[in-house]
């Protein structure tokens, strides 16, 4: 499959009218460069965007567009209908994160560069919202597992809801075997189906200990959201928290959601292989 990952948003430069410039940054999965572009603001529109797709599209064509940026993706979507393309709004765009960051060396030697603080990843994000309460389960939990062990423990299972990444895997980040992974189990009850199809549809991303007054467990989905999936004032339960996050350090992210019915071991409902963005 042909991916292109896209970002089309401001950036820290500015025309010779003093008018912001608007950049198209095209790249495939692996963060080579395919196409670069600016326009001022005023013209930052699906007309814009569509002209400089269809001078690479007879060329390059691809099967998916992978867009991170909420404040594009809709641009994208009229322009991926138009040219009969699925367009995928996800945080997993690797490749057009790095040369995003390549660019921010690139900037400060271009005219009209602004020198403002720019960060080319930010996202705004709005306060978590609480976990649906139909959707609860009984109970939740920190749990571990070595690296070695996470393939074959879930991914010969027939679990109903299983995603996996191949780049996700253990193997494929360079993890030893005996690398702990952490992650967080949820014994769903009469509710693990409703939950982990829920979870499915707003599209996990990663689990991130929030301290405060109480303390949190945030999970991070679709490409903006975020869920309150608890919260606890225990210190025993928000040292496992600081573990969990130092063993997210530890493997390069990866962590993982389990939904169980209960904690027999003999059923899953569904498992996600995380890793923050």
């Amino acid at each position: 499959m042909r991916i292109w990952q896209a970002d089309f948003y401001r950036r820290p430069l500015r025309d010779d009218s003093g008018q912001p410039l608007w950049e198209l940054l095209l790249c495939d999965e692996f963060g080579d460069r395919l196409l670069v572009a600016t326009c001022p603001q005023s013209e930052a529109n699906s007309t814009w965007l569509l002209k400089q797709l269809e001078e690479i599209w007879d060329t390059d064509q691809p099967d998916l567009i992978q867009v991170f940026r909420p404040a594009c993706l809709n641009l994208f979507e009229v322009v991926g209908k138009q040219l009969g393309v699925t367009v995928q709004g996800t945080r997993r765009t690797l490749g057009l994160k790095k040369l995003l960051a390549e660019m921010m060396l690139i900037y400060p030697q271009m005219p009209g560069y602004t020198g403002e603080d720019y960060d080319p990843l930010a996202i705004d994000k709005l306060p978590p919202l609480p976990l649906p309460e139909n959707l609860w389960g009984t109970r939740w939990r920190f749990a571990t597992l070595p690296a070695g062990d996470l393939q074959e423990v879930f991914g010969d299972r027939p679990i109903p809801i299983l995603d996996m990444p191949s780049f996700l895997l253990p193997l494929n980040l360079g993890l030893a075997s005996t690398v702990a992974i952490s992650g967080v189990v949820i014994d769903g009850g009469r509710q693990s189906m409703r939950l982990a199809r829920w979870l499915q549809s707003v599209k996990p991303v990663g689990l991130n200990y929030i301290p405060g007054q109480p303390d949190g467990l945030i999970l991070e989905a679709g490409l903006s959201d975020r869920w309150v999936v608890a919260t606890f004032d225990d210190d025993d339960v928000a040292q496992a928290a600081r573990m969990f996050e130092t063993r997210k350090r530890l493997a390069k992210g990866l962590h993982f959601l389990l939904i169980q019915p209960d904690d027999s071991g003999v059923t899953y409902t569904g498992f996600w292989l995380l890793a923050g963005e």
